[in-house]
């Protein structure tokens, strides 16, 4: 209102002097308009909920991936570099390589000093404290290791959504932020990685974000897809570690 009143006085004096000043008023409206009248994204409450809950997500993941990839630095019989170095490719492998690709650089795990602070210090707890570390059943390691999967999986699929990538490459994105650090680790090791061998465990990130997207499409809460995508990622590999289910090699 104050800017048609402003436009309308200039006017009286000098009409043909004054196009440039009513474009200028015009373009600062729209902008005042867009500031405080229209919600930006990350700004919507279902969005800003999804974010938080990812990034707490995320860093419990990635404690869970540095405390596997410390322990199996240590049964590789590795040294206390060789430890924090696994510990740090394993925790945080996945998400570098994803970040990478998507060109957000630097990597969210470089730029933000909770990440690596996270790999780095399980891999002293794991060095001091390898003899209780070692009791904890190997049922709880795979079950924390399922949910972990199921946590990047899902975080990295997000993130590549939010850059705009097609469904296909948000998924291949999401297997790679899930699988990605314990691909490093085996290689690492000198072993073949087990994503390549025949548990079901990228096929598991796999399905979870195909779903996520799927529930994405459909028009359900981004919380709740995200929920759905990372539910059954975990299902299907607890599911698969009791049935002994493995993914299918060439005949013959």
């Amino acid at each position: 209102m104050a800017a048609c009143l402003l436009t309308k006085n200039l006017e009286r004096f000098d009409p043909v002097a004054n196009v440039q000043i009513q474009l200028n008023l015009r373009v600062v409206v729209s902008c005042c308009k867009a500031t405080f009248l229209v919600p930006h994204t990350d700004q919507l409450p279902g969005r800003s909920r999804l974010d938080r809950l990812l990034f707490t997500a995320d860093i419990a993941g990635t404690l869970v991936f540095a405390v596997e990839g410390a322990m199996a630095a240590v049964n590789g019989n590795l040294d206390f570099i060789g430890i924090m170095a696994l510990a740090f490719c394993t925790a945080l492998g996945g998400g570098i390589i994803r970040d990478t690709l998507l060109g957000a650089l630097p990597p969210a795990a470089l730029r933000d000093w909770r990440y690596p602070t996270i790999p780095l210090s399980a891999a002293v707890l794991v060095f001091f404290l390898y003899h209780y570390v070692r009791g904890i059943p190997v049922l709880y390691i795979q079950v924390l290791d399922a949910a972990g999967l199921a946590i990047f999986a899902i975080a990295g699929t997000e993130k590549a959504m939010l850059h705009k990538m097609n469904p296909l490459v948000a998924v291949l994105l999401g297997t790679i932020t899930g699988v990605g650090g314990g691909t490093i680790r085996d290689v690492l090791l000198n072993q073949v990685p087990s994503v390549l061998r025949f548990e079901v465990y990228a096929t598991a990130a796999l399905v979870g974000s195909v779903c996520m997207i799927a529930a994405t499409r459909m028009r359900v809460p981004a919380i709740w897809a995200a929920s759905l995508g990372g539910v059954i990622c975990f299902l299907l590999r607890v599911v698969s570690l009791w049935q002994h289910w493995s993914v299918p090699r060439a005949l013959g």
